[in-house]
């Protein structure tokens, strides 16, 4: 059916028509519904082109991923949701890969100058990134799933990634734990220097004095905790609890726990952050896992909601959002085992 086919059928024109469907305010709510009624149930679906052509609009939203570093089950659960809540409103996302930093500067600059996409998602921010500079002198719009300090303002959401591992440190602590291990993600990234801040937070409120040795820094994989926690439960002292980034790290640190011939929950405990994945349920493992938790596929539909927004002409300065995250009890924690 075309726009002219569907104006007939309504008795309307094909402006009123098109800017019913487009959202025009000069067009009262009884016919915008009358229009997009009969268009739903005649199945009319507007031309790509002339909707460009009619609105200044791609349709697309932009998302540059940086190889396999990227590329693993937290950006699925993340594009599962923002995908969930664009598909809704009939916008497309454009993911492009690239192999290097500098890769993705130049993906950011074409993708602007060919007008592919409407806005931008940037994740994994650093304290300072650049590619919020990039973005902002190229002037397309787009959210920070994160936070980075670049001294002007940019629209993002964030978990509190400071007050959920302070908590689970000062849970760890009260329980009577000294020698507390973080499993952290890559240095520089905003999530994990406000992780770490939390971390150290807390143990200086109860005058534990910070060990290095116990602190490391890396992608949250499997085999990549395994050979952390195997390091650190070498250690003597060994630690007696351990903070783990993801629920994939906290896979790899209960294999070191059990080849070491320890029991989870009664020689070591273990809390996890959990962005609850669907495959990964903190509740079925054994022992059930302690956890912060936080739904990074809510994240993703939220950060579509807010790109909307912006599209829709709400302002940055009001797209600040700072999640709470909670902290959530379970058998992987229990008191430390005496000396």
């Amino acid at each position: 059916m075309r726009l002219k086919d569907l104006a007939e059928h309504l008795g309307l024109s094909q402006t009123t028509v098109s800017r019913a469907l487009n959202g025009y305010p000069e067009v009262n709510e009884a016919t915008r519904l009358r229009v997009a009624e009969t268009a739903a149930r005649l199945g009319y679906r507007p031309n790509a082109s002339a909707l460009r052509l009619a609105t200044g609009r791609s349709g697309a939203v932009g998302l540059v991923l940086r190889g396999a570093e990227e590329l693993g089950p937290h950006m699925s659960e993340f594009l599962a949701g923002m995908g969930g809540r664009m598909a809704t409103e009939e916008i497309d996302i454009l993911v492009t890969t690239v192999d290097s930093y500098a890769d993705e500067l130049a993906a950011y600059r074409r993708i602007a100058a060919s007008q592919k996409v409407d806005a931008i998602v940037l994740h994994s921010p650093k304290l300072v990134d650049e590619r919020v500079k990039l973005l902002k002198d190229l002037d397309i719009p787009f959210v920070l799933h994160g936070r980075t300090n670049i001294g002007e303002t940019v629209a993002w959401l964030d978990i509190d990634n400071t007050g959920a591992i302070e908590r689970a440190t000062t849970h760890l602590l009260d329980l009577g734990h000294r020698r507390i291990a973080l499993l952290n993600g890559l240095k520089g990234r905003t999530f994990a220097e406000h992780r770490e801040i939390g971390y150290l937070a807390a143990l200086s409120a109860r005058g534990v004095a910070f060990d290095p040795a116990l602190m490391g820094n890396s992608n949250f994989t499997d085999e990549v905790a395994f050979r952390y926690a195997q390091s650190m439960l070498e250690l003597r002292p060994r630690p007696t609890a351990f903070i783990a980034g993801s629920m994939m790290t906290a896979l790899g640190v209960f294999r070191a726990i059990r080849q070491a011939g320890l029991v989870l929950g009664k020689d070591v405990s273990m809390i996890a952050h959990d962005d609850v994945f669907p495959y990964l349920n903190a509740d079925n493992m054994y022992p059930t896992m302690s956890t912060t938790r936080s739904s990074i596929r809510q994240a993703g539909t939220r950060v579509a909601e807010l790109i909307l927004q912006i599209l829709g002409g709400k302002k940055i300065e009001e797209v600040h959002e700072l999640w709470p995250v909670e902290l959530v009890l379970r058998e992987s924690t229990g008191p430390a085992p005496a000396s």
